[in-house]
């Protein structure tokens, strides 16, 4: 009998390693740049050391390192569990502290996790997916609100040896399928619905579209959320309450080999088939575990608070594994950022004391509009009262410096250290960062800092040679990580074509980048979002910074759209901040066109400028350029079931056909 049918609790089990308490561990590297040398001599014996101090193992591993180029298996021969690590980890000592802090949307409705409550719930449903069939190495599609069951339904999997696959539950029904079917799921945990801006978003009638024909999902799990009248198809649907009320509470952490898949998360590319990122178990962790307490240095007495889904990357690192890891609590918020005011974020982390915030640099850019301009600020949602906040952060996109600046001085109140995080869902954890918790960093306004240790960072030219200091080129990695992802769901040609054959031996994720004199990187935007205007390539996120450094504008994007003359004409939408009225919307058109010819350059002046009260953007905050690029050529939308309010699309459209030059 395996150790997953014992029975029995997995606290019990004798054979463990103990690694060093998460505190330990973080006060041990308190010195960053001995850290560095470390990582600089002897990389696999820098990461090892990472591994057995941060990480619980059942058995050790024997290598550190297997390395097939592009393809890495770390800490090999080590077995350990994502759960364990995440959960029972903590039952001696913090089995009463909370670990999750959930707040509904309104308000109204609050509860408390502790770690010794998670342990329970974690194991019961365990049990559940053991009950349905759920063998080590079957996938769970997972698509539900942001409410706790999601954490533990993901925890859940990992318990056992089942491969995560978590869906956004923003998708539409095509999307849904398209990533359900490529997993080869057989059962999938939804909820009847979520809420969203005070509306009932049926999630359970999107999965039946969903599934409709897909005859290989054999159960689905519906978690009784909004309690709206649903369609339940037996015997196929279960209620999640009617499962876990007859699961066992006992439900062992099965011991696994560092190399077993932990999840699978799609990417959401505009275009083409989504890939299937591949994450593994030991080497995940350890990166997670070592940015999480590099990056944030969180304690006992520190509250979280990342605003992330967890249907995205940032949500599996930094909401769900490297808070637990740490056994720090977190605040998991189900809702709209400025539903039912702008104010809502700030009310949040005044409620529950939150000491660290991260979050996106377009949420920032939307509260920033509510602040306003000079005379007046915070009657609109300001910042205010937000005296227990020590750690600021940022992930998702290059963070422009007068974003950075207003999060400093005004959330911030000049005290608070502001990390720019740049990573990927494929990387799996922070490749560059500041990092306050083991050294000092000076402050680089729109830059991301220096690479975390243990990775190599580069910029080259598109032949792949060096360029001088300063110089803009295309980022690389040089060396593997252990954040990595395995491979692509299904699909090793298509990783090794993706990453790895613009330059051989080279990761390459697709950035645009420029490092200076003191070796910190300054992210510029996707290579692939450059805008070809007369020949000269002109990327969005130099256009996108230049318009929001006017002091009336709380957010920009670019596009470009054909053009017979210049091959591309460049469209900006500029977002003005509260208290810029309405009349002075030409002027301020006016210019930001003067703005961007001076600044970048008489090549870059836009064919339009339109002045919106809001852009498109999913329930993550990422705007949505295609959408409006379809706009500025007077085209088909399309799908836009992603969007946080499809209103906007209208709003613009009409606002394009008043405004068009």
């Amino acid at each position: 009998m395996s150790d997953a049918d014992s029975g029995g609790s997995s606290s019990s089990n004798s054979n463990i390693e103990r690694g060093g308490d998460s505190d330990e561990a973080v006060a041990a590297g308190r010195d960053g740049r001995g850290l560095r040398e470390s990582a600089e001599a002897d990389p696999e014996s820098f990461w090892a050391r990472q591994a057995e101090e941060g990480l619980e193992w059942f058995e050790p591993f024997d290598a550190v390192l297997e390395w097939d180029r592009p393809f890495a298996r770390w800490f090999v021969g080590g077995t350990t569990n994502a759960c364990y690590n995440a959960v029972d980890r903590h039952q001696h000592e913090r089995a009463d502290k909370p670990a999750i802090i959930w707040e509904a949307e309104d308000g109204n409705q609050r509860r408390t996790i502790s770690y010794g409550d998670l342990f329970v719930d974690v194991q019961r449903f365990a049990n559940v997916l053991k009950s349905l069939g759920v063998r080590s190495g079957d996938r769970v599609t997972i698509c539900l609100p942001m409410v706790p069951e999601l954490a533990v339904a993901m925890l859940a999997c990992a318990r056992i040896g089942a491969v995560h696959t978590v869906i956004f539950s923003g998708f539409s029904a095509a999307s849904i399928r398209e990533r359900v079917s490529d997993s080869g799921s057989q059962v999938v945990i939804t909820a009847d619905g979520g809420y969203r801006r005070g509306r009932v978003i049926e999630l359970k009638k999107t999965i039946d579209e969903a599934l409709s024909g897909l005859g290989s999902v054999r159960h689905v799990v519906v978690l009784q959320r909004t309690r709206h009248e649903i369609a339940m198809s037996g015997p196929r649907d279960k209620f999640w309450d009617d499962l876990v009320g007859a699961a066992p509470d006992a439900c062992p952490a099965v011991p696994l080999e560092s190399s077993h898949p932990l999840f699978i998360l799609y990417t959401s590319g505009t275009t083409g088939k989504p890939k299937g990122v591949l994450h593994g178990t030991g080497g995940y962790l350890t990166h997670v575990h070592s940015t999480f307490g590099w990056a944030f240095g969180a304690g006992d007495n520190d509250v979280y608070f990342c605003t992330a889904d967890i249907g995205w990357v940032t949500g599996h690192s930094y909401v769900v594994y490297g808070p637990l890891m740490h056994g720090i609590t977190s605040v998991m918020y189900e809702g709209a950022p400025d539903h039912p005011g702008p104010s809502r974020m700030w009310q949040l982390i005044r409620d529950h004391a939150v000491t660290i915030f991260y979050t996106t640099p377009t949420l920032l850019r939307m509260l920033m509009r509510f602040d306003g301009p000079g005379e007046g600020r915070g009657r609109h949602g300001g910042p205010s009262g937000l005296d227990t906040l020590r750690l600021l952060g940022t992930v998702g996109e290059p963070i422009n410096p007068e974003v950075w600046r207003w999060y400093h001085e005004r959330v911030g109140r000049g005290r608070c250290p502001v990390i720019d995080t740049w990573w990927q869902t494929e990387t799996g954890g922070m490749l560059i960062s500041p990092l306050p918790a083991i050294e000092d960093t000076i402050p680089k306004p729109g830059s991301a800092a220096r690479p975390v240790p243990g990775v190599e960072i580069d910029v080259l030219d598109d032949e792949g040679n060096p360029i001088p200091v300063g110089t803009k080129g295309q980022l690389v990695v040089r060396k593997p990580w252990p954040g990595m992802l395995m491979t692509l769901w299904g699909d090793d040609a298509r990783y090794k074509e993706a990453y790895w054959k613009r330059y051989p031996g080279l990761y390459h994720p697709g950035d645009y980048a420029r490092i200076d004199e003191d070796g910190y990187v300054w992210l510029l935007g996707r290579a692939d979002d450059v805008l070809k205007v007369a020949g000269h390539r002109i990327g969005t996120a130099e256009l996108e910074g230049c318009v929001v450094s006017h002091d009336a504008v709380a957010e920009s994007a670019v596009c470009g759209v054909p053009d017979e003359v210049r091959g591309q004409s460049i469209v900006v939408f500029a977002v003005p901040r509260s208290g810029v009225p309405e009349a002075g919307h030409d002027r301020l058109a006016s210019e930001i066109v003067k703005k961007i010819r001076s600044e970048v350059g008489s090549i870059a002046t836009p064919g339009a400028v339109y002045v919106v009260p809001r852009l498109p953007k999913t329930r993550s905050g990422k705007i949505m350029r295609r959408l409006l690029k379809s706009l500025a050529v007077g085209g088909e939308v399309g799908d836009t079931s992603t969007l946080e309010d499809a209103d906007v699309i209208g709003e613009i459209r009409r606002l394009l056909l008043s405004q068009k030059p």
